[in-house]
Order: structure tokens, then C-alpha cells, then sequence
């Protein structure tokens, strides 16, 4: 994907230059967003034909992760602080916690669905999988025997025959990913083992298996390009995008792809969000008016033109609702 000089990285404390205080807000006329590498290629569209066709100066996007944005995001109120957070997941209470104690509400706008996938180089081997075959490759710790033991797994073969006779060697997520969360959640407690206790089901293994590959999804794909062993795990979007060079495995007999995502068939998929922050706006020039340009028929709707880009939209009642709330500025509610 290639990004214009316009959407560069931004620095937080080149933000902070510009005032500091809920008074000085005012200071700033671009849009801060900030949060989910997931969400940071729609984004980025958006705010490419936003700053296009209306008033408003096109809005600075950076892809931090769900959770890091979301730190950022309810750290404060003012023009040092971004206006919105992009998440891959849904805020979790705690940080709606940490929002509400430093003066911060968070207006949740749901944007559409996306599949997190498994995919390889098209030069590598097919890959069809079940949620328990994943949590065997990747869990820090398995039963065997009754006992739990470190994953003695290193090839997808020892696991199942079934499997290419391939080195297990996953390119993925940090723990701050949006996209971490949901493929715990959605994978790692839905496969657990009996005698697993609950907290530990969470637990990826750190010997080598799994390789943390930052929250830039763009990087996982070009590794993948000079490796064709490897597996990595991100969003629908990107294998979407790179469908000429990668592949994406089945999982518990479905593909991943735009329809059986939309259908409900693929198991492993989320809704995505983003946070605007009822305190700046009339405050900080065109957040509204962004949120309402994201949620728009043209952009998110069935024909819109983010799913090019590959967002599943939501059923139209449901865009419709998130508009009112929108409009309202409704608060997001705990979960």
C-alpha cells in the first residue's frame, strides 16, 4: 500500500508543541487519529477524500495499535491528545475507566466487519486448519498425557500428518494489537484444551514459534513474500490486497473471504470501531463531519467504496443506527 507524504507518521510530541489544555484546542486545525493497523488502510482512504472534497484540512493518521491509540487517546483532553482512536476490538471497560478519569467520553462508531487471517506466500503450501490445530501450534503450553508441558510442537506435521511437513513459524501481532485480542478471544479460548485453566488459554508461546512482528501489517506481508514457510495472521484487508502473492488458509472448513465473512461462516472475524471524542468536538474542525464521511453510504456502505479496500459492511439498520449515535454524540456504554 502505498501512503503520499501526507499521511507520514506524525509525533505525538510535535502535537504537544502545538498548546496544551482543553482552552487551547482550538489551536490545531487537523484531525488526530491514531490506533489500529486494521483500521489504519480504511482510514487513510477516508481521510484522503475527506480533506479532498470538503472544507477541512485532510486529517494525520498513525497506526499505533487498538490499545496503544487508545491510551493515547484517554490520556487527556486537549489539542496535545488525539481527537480519534481506531480499534480493531471493542474498547474494553478499563480503558473506558481510564477515559472517564481524565475528563475523556468516547463516542463508539462501528464501522463494518473484517477477517483475521492465516495466509502464506502462494509459493508455499496449502494450509487447511481447525481452530484446535492453531491452538496447538501456538499455545505456550499443551496437555499431554494429562500433564501440562511446554509445546513440544515445532512442525505443523507433528500436530497432524494431515499438515505440510513444514518448520511451524508464525509472523504476528504484539500484545497491544487490536487484532492480538480478537485472535485470542476468537482462537485461543474458543480451541483451549480441558485441564487448561482460563487465564492461561491466552498464553502464546515466546520460543521462537511465534514471532512478533509489530503492528504494521504491511511488513508481515513483505516477509511472507521472501518466505514462503512462513504463516502470518492479520487482517482480511491485507490478504485482500495482496491476493496476486498470498494465500489464505481455510479454517474449520470455510475461506476467508469477502462473502463468508459477510455470511457469518468464517469463525474467525470481528467488528471494527473507531472513538471520536465528544470533549473536542466544535472544538477541533471537522469531527463530525469525518465520522459521518467514514459511515456514509459511499464510503461504508454495500457499495461502498471501502469495500474495495475490503470492509464488510454492516446491514444498513444497523449504519443507519450508528449515524443517530453519531449525530447524538452517544456515549459508549460499558460492556
Amino acid at each position: 500500500m502505498k501512503i503520499s507524504k501526507t499521511f507520514m507518521v506524525f509525533a505525538l510530541a510535535s502535537i504537544g508543541a502545538l498548546s496544551a489544555g482543553t482552552g487551547a484546542a482550538q489551536a490545531r486545525e487537523q484531525l488526530q487519529i491514531v490506533g489500529s493497523s486494521t483500521v489504519f488502510p480504511f482510514a487513510i482512504t477516508v481521510a484522503e477524500r475527506f480533506g479532498q472534497t470538503s472544507s477541512f484540512p485532510t486529517p494525520i493518521v498513525e497506526a499505533t495499535g487498538s490499545g496503544g491509540g487508545l491510551k493515547l487517546f484517554c490520556a487527556g483532553v486537549g489539542a496535545n491528545t488525539p481527537d480519534i482512536a481506531n480499534a480493531s476490538r471493542r474498547i474494553k471497560n478499563s480503558e473506558l475507566e481510564t477515559c472517564a478519569a481524565n475528563g475523556v467520553t468516547p463516542v463508539e462508531v462501528r464501522i463494518g466487519f473484517d477477517g483475521i487471517v492465516l495466509a502464506n506466500s502462494k509459493s508455499g503450501p496449502d494450509f487447511t486448519l481447525s481452530r484446535e490445530q492453531i491452538f496447538l501450534a501456538l499455545a505456550r503450553n499443551i496437555v499431554v498425557e494429562g500433564a501440562l508441558v511446554p509445546n513440544p510442537f515445532s512442525r505443523w506435521s507433528e500436530i497432524d500428518p494431515a499438515l505440510p511437513d513444514e518448520a511451524i513459524e508464525v509472523l504476528g501481532p504484539p500484545p497491544t494489537s487490536g487484532t492480538r485480542d480478537a485472535f485470542v478471544e476468537l482462537v485461543m479460548h474458543q480451541a483451549c484444551q480441558e485441564g487448561i485453566e482460563e487465564d492461561l488459554c491466552a498464553d502464546i508461546r515466546e520460543d521462537g514459534v511465534y514471532v512478533d512482528a509489530g503492528e504494521n501489517d504491511n511488513l508481515i506481508v513483505q516477509k511472507l513474500a521472501s518466505n514462503s514457510a512462513a504463516v502470518g495472521i492479520f487482517g482480511f484487508s491485507f490478504l485482500d490486497q495482496n491476493a496476486d502473492t498470498l494465500r489464505g488458509a481455510t479454517v474449520d472448513g470455510s475461506e476467508p473471504t469477502f462473502e463468508n465473512i459477510a455470511a457469518g461462516t468464517y469463525p474467525i472475524a470481528r467488528s471494527l470501531y473507531f472513538y471520536l471524542k465528544k470533549e473536542h468536538v466544535g472544538t477541533i474542525p471537522g469531527l463530525v463531519e469525518y465520522a459521518l464521511a467514514f459511515t456514509a453510504e459511499r464510503a461504508s456502505g454495500e457499495d461502498g467504496y471501502l469495500g474495495e479496500k475490503g470492509l464488510i459492511p454492516l446491514p444498513e439498520k444497523e449504519r443507519q443506527r450508528v449515524i443517530e449515535d453519531i449525530n447524538n454524540l452517544t456515549p459508549a456504554q460499558m460492556n
